[in-house]
C-alpha cells in the first residue's frame, strides 16, 4: 500500500515522479512551520500506472497519438477522445480502492474534498503547465471520489494538454499522472499571490488577486478580481473590482455560482491588514523554495490556507552579479549587437574575453551593467546619445528610470566614471580626411590574422588555450585602436551632421542616406555583391543548376566537379568561402555553424541570385548607386550655394560628404576581423575536442559548446568533466531559447519597456526608427530564420534582426523592416548602401505582419501600413 496512496506528510522532494508536480509542492509547503495546508494524500502514479499496464486498448491509442504531429488537430482530437473514453472506465485496482479508503477513514468519509490532478510534467522550473488538467471540487462520498480520480488520470489526455506536450517535447507515453484528495475548504475570499510582479518582472512587489468565494471564479475568468501590490511591507497599488458573482460549494457536493449583494460589489475584499500578512506568508514560501512563486490561498474566517505554490516560470532572469547591495541598471548586449538569441555558454565566455565593458550573464545573453555611467550628468547625457542613434526604445527606457528618481542615485559631475565620448564633433578633426588610412587598417588586420593562422596550427592541448588568452589581447588592440574608432567615427558623426544641416538649410530630411550609397571598402556589402558573381559563374551551366536544385547535403562540392561547369563552380563557391566563409546567423556566438562548415546554406541564396538577376547585375547594381550618390552630392551643392553665405556652407558640406564617402565603409570592418579572428579559434578548439570524443571524455564534439571557456580548459588539461553538466547546460538552453530578453533590466527583475514618441501618424501604423529613406511597397516576408528565406525581387524583409550575414538576401528585397536595430546597425549600413527603404526597432513585427501581406515602408518617416 505504501506507495500507491501516500499522505502529504509521508511525501519527500524525491518523489516528483510519484507525486507529480503539484503534489510535491503541497507536501512541502504542509512541512513549512506556521503555512496552513488542509491536509490530504495524493493516489500517486503508481496507482495510475497500475490501472493501465494490462490495458491494450490503452497502449495502442497511445502509439498513434504519438506518431502525429501539432497540425494533426482533427486526429489528435478524436484519438485524444478514445483514450480518455478507456480511462473513464478503467477498473481502479483493488489496493489502490483499499488505500484510499484507509485515509477517507482517518480524514473523515463524509468531509468534501477537492481532487486534483498532478502530473510528473507539471509545476517544473521551466515548464509550468498551469491549467493543462482538471481539478474538481466539493466531492463527497468514497464512490464519487473513486469516479472523480479516473476523471483527472483521463484529463492527462485533453486535447490542450497532449498539443502542450508536443510543443514542449514531452513523449505521451512518458508521462504519468498522480491525483491529490485534500479536504475542502470553504473560503469566504480566495485568490492567487505572486511573490514577484507578473507585469514588470520586479522581484520586490508582490501582487495579490483577491475575489470572494472560491478561487475557480477567478482562475476561469468568470469575475473580476481585486488587485493589490505589496512592496516592503506598504501597500503601494490597490485596484477594487466590482464583484458581480462568486463560486461556492452546494451541500450535497459539486459548486454554483451565485450573484453578490450589490452593497458588497465594491467592497474590497481583503482588509489592509490581511493583505500585508499574506504578503508575509508569500515571502515565507518564497524563502524556502528559493525563487518567486505562483500561490493559490484561501482565507477561511481569519485564516490563510494554502492550496498550491508553483514557480514562475515566465520572468526574466536578473543578470548575474557579485555580492551587491545596491540598485543596478542593465542593458541587453543582444539589442546593439543584433543578435538577441540564446547564446552557448562557450559564446558568451568568447564574448566576455573580448569586450572590456561591465557586462554580466541572464538567461543565455548578455548585459551591460550602466549604473555608474547613468549617475553622472555628464556620462549619463553621452550615453543616452548613444542609444538614441542606436535604439530610442532603449534610450526611452533608461530616460523612464532616470526621471523616476527612486532608483539611481546621482553623484556630482566631478566624480563621474570614466567614459568615451562619442557624441563630440571635435572628434572630425582628430582623423586627416585620407582613404590610405584606411586600406592602411585593414591590411595591418589581414596581416595579423595571417600570422594567428600561422602560429595556431603549431600549438595542441594545453597550449591553445593559453594561445587563444594570448591572441585575444591582439584582437583587443586591434578592436580598440583609437585610429580606428576615430575613423569610423569621423564618418558617423559627419553623417550626422550632413543630416541635421541639411534638414536645418534646405529642409531635407535624411539627405545622407543616399550618399552613403555604394561607398568603397565595406566588406559586408560587398559581401551580398560578390555572391551575385558566384551566380554568374554558374548560369551558363544548366545542369549544376539542376544539381544544385536538389542537393541536401553539405559534401555537394565534392561531387560537383563531375558535371559541366563543376569545376568552375567549386572554384567560385571556395574563393568566396575563403573570404567570407567565417560568417553565419548569429556570428557573435562561435559555436553557430559557419558558412564553410556548412557551404549549405549559401545555395538557395545563390539559386535565387541565378533566377533574380541578369549577368553582371552586381557591378551595375553598384555603379548605380554610386551615380546615385554623387548626383545627390551635386545637387545638394548646388542648392547650398544659392543660399546667403552659400559658398561656405558648401565647402563645409563638400568636406563632410568626402569624410563619408571615405569613412563609413570601414564601420563594418573591425567586426568582420573579430569574426574571422574567431573562427580561426573554433578550428583549432574543435581539434582538441575531436581528441576528448575518442578518449571517451565528450559524446560528441559540439558537446564543449556547453562549456565555458575555462572549463573547456581545464577538461582539455586533466581529461575530467564533472558528470551531467552538459545535459544540464542543453537543458538550460532550451529554457533560455523561449525567453525574450528584454531591452532594459533592473537588479530587482523589473523589466522597462520603451516607447516612440510620435505624432501625426496613420492611427493602425506601425512605428519604428527610421534609417533609410524612401517609401516602397510590396510583398511582407516574414523570416525568422535565414535557411527559410525564400525571396522574390521586389519583396520586404520582415525579421527580428539582422546582422552582417543576411546580407546576401539584401540584393534582392526592396525594404527591410526588423524588430531589433539602430541608426548604425549593419542592416541599417547595408540598407542605405543598397538603397532600401528600411525601419527597424519596431516592437513585435513578425508577430504584427502577416507573411504574404502587402505593406508600406516609410524609411523616411518611420513607420509601417498595412494595405
Amino acid at each position: 500500500m505504501s506507495h500507491l496512496v501516500l499522505g502529504f506528510q509521508e511525501m519527500d522532494k524525491t518523489q516528483l515522479l510519484l507525486v507529480g508536480g503539484k503534489g510535491l509542492h503541497l507536501g512541502e509547503l504542509s512541512k513549512i512551520h506556521g503555512i496552513q495546508v488542509p491536509e490530504g494524500f495524493c493516489v500517486t502514479t503508481m496507482g495510475y500506472q497500475k490501472a493501465i499496464e494490462e490495458n491494450e486498448r490503452f497502449r495502442a491509442l497511445v502509439d498513434q497519438l504519438t506518431q502525429l504531429k501539432v497540425e494533426d488537430q482533427d486526429q489528435i482530437g478524436e484519438i485524444s477522445r478514445k483514450i480518455r473514453q478507456t480511462l473513464l472506465e478503467v477498473d481502479i485496482p483493488s489496493d489502490v480502492v483499499k488505500a484510499v479508503a484507509h485515509y477517507l477513514s482517518q480524514f473523515g468519509f463524509e468531509q468534501a474534498y477537492a481532487v486534483r490532478s498532478s502530473a510528473t510534467v507539471e509545476d517544473l522550473p521551466h515548464a509550468s503547465f498551469a491549467g493543462q488538467h482538471d481539478t474538481y471540487l466539493n466531492i463527497i462520498g468514497k464512490e464519487a471520489i473513486m469516479e472523480h480520480i479516473r476523471k483527472c488520470w483521463a484529463s492527462l489526455f485533453t486535447d490542450r494538454a497532449v498539443i502542450y506536450r508536443m510543443k514542449n517535447g514531452f513523449d505521451h507515453s512518458q508521462v504519468s499522472l498522480s491525483v491529490i484528495v485534500q479536504r475542502m475548504v470553504f473560503p469566504q475570499a480566495s485568490g492567487i499571490l505572486f511573490t514577484a510582479d507578473p507585469m514588470t518582472s520586479n522581484r520586490k512587489v508582490l501582487s495579490i488577486d483577491a475575489s470572494l468565494g472560491l478561487g475557480e471564479a477567478l482562475v476561469s475568468g468568470l469575475v473580476s478580481a481585486d488587485c493589490y501590490k505589496v512592496q516592503e511591507e506598504k501597500i503601494i497599488d490597490k485596484l477594487i473590482a466590482t464583484k458581480k458573482l462568486a463560486i461556492s460549494g452546494r451541500k450535497e457536493g459539486g459548486t454554483e455560482t451565485q450573484p453578490i449583494d450589490p452593497d458588497l460589489q465594491k467592497t474590497q475584499t481583503l482588509t489592509d491588514q490581511q493583505i500585508l500578512q499574506l504578503a508575509r506568508i508569500g515571502r515565507q514560501i518564497e524563502t524556502h523554495f528559493g525563487c518567486p512563486q505562483d500561490i493559490e490561498w484561501c482565507l477561511v474566517e481569519d485564516t490563510f490556507y494554502i492550496v498550491q505554490s508553483r514557480p514562475i516560470t515566465t520572468l526574466y532572469p536578473i543578470p548575474e552579479e557579485k555580492e551587491t547591495q545596491e540598485n543596478r541598471v542593465y542593458i541587453s548586449v543582444g539589442h546593439q549587437q543584433m543578435m538577441t538569441d540564446v547564446i552557448k555558454p562557450l559564446g558568451l565566455s568568447f564574448f566576455l574575453l573580448t569586450t572590456p565593458a561591465p557586462m554580466r550573464k541572464a538567461g543565455g545573453r548578455l548585459f551591460v551593467d550602466v549604473t555608474q555611467r547613468l549617475a553622472a550628468p555628464d556620462s549619463r547625457k553621452n550615453l543616452l546619445d548613444t542609444m538614441g542613434q542606436h535604439d530610442p526604445l532603449l534610450k526611452n527606457a533608461l530616460i523612464t528610470i532616470i526621471e523616476r528618481g527612486d532608483f539611481i542615485k546621482s553623484i556630482p559631475d566631478g566624480k563621474k566614471p570614466p567614459s568615451p565620448n562619442r557624441g563630440n564633433m571635435d572628434r572630425l578633426a582628430d582623423v586627416e580626411n585620407d582613404p590610405t588610412i584606411v586600406s592602411d587598417l585593414m591590411k595591418r588586420s589581414q596581416a595579423s590574422i595571417e600570422a594567428l593562422k600561422q602560429t595556431i596550427q603549431k600549438k595542441s592541448g594545453s597550449d591553445v588555450f593559453d594561445f587563444i588568452l594570448e591572441d585575444i589581447q591582439e584582437l583587443k588592440k586591434m578592436l580598440f585602436d583609437p585610429q580606428s574608432s576615430a575613423v569610423f567615427m569621423a564618418a558617423m558623426n559627419a553623417s550626422s551632421w550632413i543630416n541635421e544641416k541639411m534638414n536645418e538649410w534646405l529642409g531635407e530630411k535624411n539627405a545622407a542616406d543616399t550618399l552613403t550609397r555604394s561607398v568603397p571598402n565595406n566588406i559586408t556589402s560587398e559581401m551580398g555583391l560578390a555572391l551575385m558573381d558566384v551566380a554568374d559563374v554558374i548560369r551558363p551551366f544548366p545542369e549544376v543548376i539542376a544539381y544544385l536544385q536538389h542537393v541536401t547535403e553539405d559534401h555537394f562540392l565534392e561531387k560537383i566537379v563531375k558535371l559541366e561547369g563543376g569545376q568552375e563552380t567549386r572554384d567560385a563557391i571556395d574563393d568566396y568561402l575563403g573570404k567570407y566563409g567565417m560568417r553565419c546567423a548569429g556570428e557573435i556566438d562561435i559555436t553557430r555553424t559557419r558558412w564553410s562548415e556548412k557551404p549549405m546554406t549559401l545555395v538557395p541564396m545563390i539559386l535565387s541570385n541565378i533566377n533574380n538577376f541578369e549577368p553582371g547585375a552586381s557591378h551595375r547594381k553598384f555603379e548605380q548607386g554610386r551615380l546615385d550618390a554623387l548626383k545627390k552630392e551635386q545637387e545638394l551643392l548646388d542648392r547650398l550655394k544659392r543660399l546667403p553665405d552659400g559658398e561656405q556652407k558648401a565647402k563645409e558640406t563638400k568636406r563632410m560628404i568626402d569624410l563619408v564617402r571615405n569613412f563609413i565603409g570601414y564601420r563594418e570592418y573591425p567586426k568582420y576581423g573579430m569574426i574571422h579572428r574567431y573562427f580561426v579559434y573554433k578550428q583549432a578548439i574543435l581539434k582538441e575536442a575531436e581528441q576528448l570524443v575518442q578518449v571517451g571524455v565528450i559524446h560528441e564534439k559540439e558537446d564543449i559548446y556547453y562549456l565555458t571557456f575555462e572549463e573547456l580548459h581545464e577538461v582539455v588539461r586533466t581529461h575530467k568533466l564533472v558528470e551531467q553538466i552538459i545535459s544540464k547546460r542543453k537543458e538550460e538552453y532550451k529554457f533560455y531559447e523561449k525567453l525574450t530578453p528584454p531591452r532594459v533590466i533592473t537588479s530587482d527583475g523589473e523589466i522597462i519597456s520603451g516607447e516612440y514618441k510620435r505624432d501625426n501618424l496613420p492611427t493602425e501604423a506601425f512605428v519604428g526608427l527610421p534609417v533609410s529613406a524612401g517609401v516602397i511597397e510590396g510583398r511582407a516576408r516574414v523570416i525568422l530564420n535565414m535557411d527559410d528565406a525564400n525571396l522574390q525581387e521586389g519583396d520586404i524583409l520582415v525579421t527580428v534582426f539582422t546582422d552582417p550575414s543576411w546580407t546576401p538576401l539584401f540584393v534582392s528585397i526592396k525594404g527591410l523592416v526588423t524588430e531589433v536595430g539602430g541608426l548604425m546597425t549593419h542592416g541599417a549600413v547595408i540598407a542605405r548602401e543598397y538603397g532600401l527603404p528600411a525601419v527597424v526597432g519596431v516592437e513585435k513585427a513578425t508577430k504584427l505582419i502577416k507573411d504574404g501581406q502587402r505593406i508600406r515602408v516609410h524609411g523616411t518617416e518611420g513607420y509601417i501600413e498595412r494595405l
